[in-house]
């Protein structure tokens, strides 16, 4: 007998390791059984999870999601007072429960259709640098397109990197440059695509790496500790911090990453980290594991898959190249939170997606970190 055709649809993703050991993402004709995509696209678990989840109060996931990213410590002096009144946790939770009541309630092909395929949300950017800073409403996916331009003379060493939303209004969000003069990799990071100088005042954060490009960190706009005022407010955070694991060749498999960001306070507001010396930032903390207001996620495990012989992770339809920079982070409490993923979609594509406590520039960054060669990870 001949084998079955099946009706064309997207295909999952798999991580093949090639002839020389490096990990690449890859279409399959099947994933095993755990992750297997149905016709709807999405898994079968997940699709199980999905109408379970569905009877549940939204709020009750969301309070799990505030209470895994929140601090156990006392909020810094420095954080801004908040008005009176119910938390940002709590608002955020009404207005997304209000703006999912009819679904529960009524039945008919309308409400099945997004439920099967839910549409992105409408996302207002009024003041463009505060919502590239603020962490995403939580139970909402912010989905961005990030494209790279190697068009012009120095472009190919030094392309300019661009996030816009991914919906019908593309609207700009940040733009991204490897400064060419730099001892170690350092990305610019502004809101304004045609200024990508250090001085200007578009500028809003930068990436900064260790020589062998294992190790990254993430700044906001403020002023060196050396320039700070008498209540250190001027000082620049530290929004986050990427770990490679060493790799040398790929022999150990798909590439492992850490992520570090600062912990949420209460009014699901970032705790700022402001380090004082090169002693006292992010990755200083984690390796002493001194884990105070710090949140610690990783990349996704991918599964092996014997059929295929390669490692498998499901994207939903949203990477669909092959990519080593292919990646979702967890956190280690829930893997099923993909708190971001990345992934290409052309040759100069890419989709990245986040949720809280994620902001658009810590998001942007630790993708900007995936572009950067690694002399000691592949």
């Amino acid at each position: 007998m001949g084998r079955a055709k099946h009706p064309p649809s997207p295909r999952p993703l798999s991580i093949a390791i090639n002839g020389r050991g490096r990990s690449v993402i890859s279409s399959a004709p099947d994933l095993p059984p755990p992750i297997a995509q149905n016709e709807r696209g999405g898994t079968r678990e997940s699709r199980d999870k999905e109408t379970e989840s569905s009877s549940k109060p939204i709020k009750s996931t969301k309070e799990k999601a505030a209470t895994m990213f929140q601090s156990k410590d006392k909020t810094p002096k420095d954080v801004k007072e908040k008005k009176k009144g119910s938390s940002k946790c709590d608002d955020e939770e009404e207005d997304e429960t209000r703006r999912n009541t009819n679904k529960r309630g009524k039945k008919g092909k309308k409400s099945k259709k997004k439920e099967e395929r839910p549409p992105s949300p409408v996302i207002e950017v009024d003041n463009l640098e505060e919502f590239v800073l603020r962490p995403a409403p939580q139970g909402v996916t912010i989905k961005c397109k990030v494209t790279r331009d190697k068009k012009g003379m120095d472009r190919g060493w030094y392309p300019t990197y661009y996030v816009h939303l991914d919906n019908d209004k593309k609207v700009f969000l940040l733009a991204g440059r490897k400064r060419k003069k730099s001892k170690t990799s350092n990305y610019l990071i502004s809101i304004d695509a045609t200024d990508l100088s250090r001085g200007g005042e578009n500028f809003i954060g930068k990436l900064r790496s260790n020589l062998m490009g294992t190790k990254f960190t993430v700044f906001d706009n403020g002023a060196n500790p050396e320039k700070a005022n008498s209540d250190w407010s001027n000082v620049r955070q530290e929004l986050a911090a990427i770990v490679y694991e060493t790799n040398v060749l790929g022999f150990k498999g798909p590439r492992k990453m850490t992520v570090l960001i600062p912990g949420m306070d209460e009014e699901c507001e970032r705790v700022p980290i402001r380090p004082r010396n090169d002693n006292d930032g992010l990755l200083q903390r984690w390796q002493n594991k001194n884990m105070e207001n710090v949140i610690e996620l990783h990349n996704k495990s991918p599964v092996w898959n014997d059929e295929t012989q390669s490692y498998v992770l499901n994207f939903h339809g949203r990477v669909t190249h092959p990519s080593i920079k292919n990646f979702q982070i967890v956190h280690s409490d829930d893997v099923d939170y993909i708190i971001m993923q990345f992934g290409r979609i052309a040759d100069d594509a890419f989709t990245m997606d986040y949720k809280y406590p994620m902001c658009t520039v810590q998001a942007f960054a630790i993708a900007l970190s995936s572009f950067d060669g690694k002399l000691a990870c592949e």
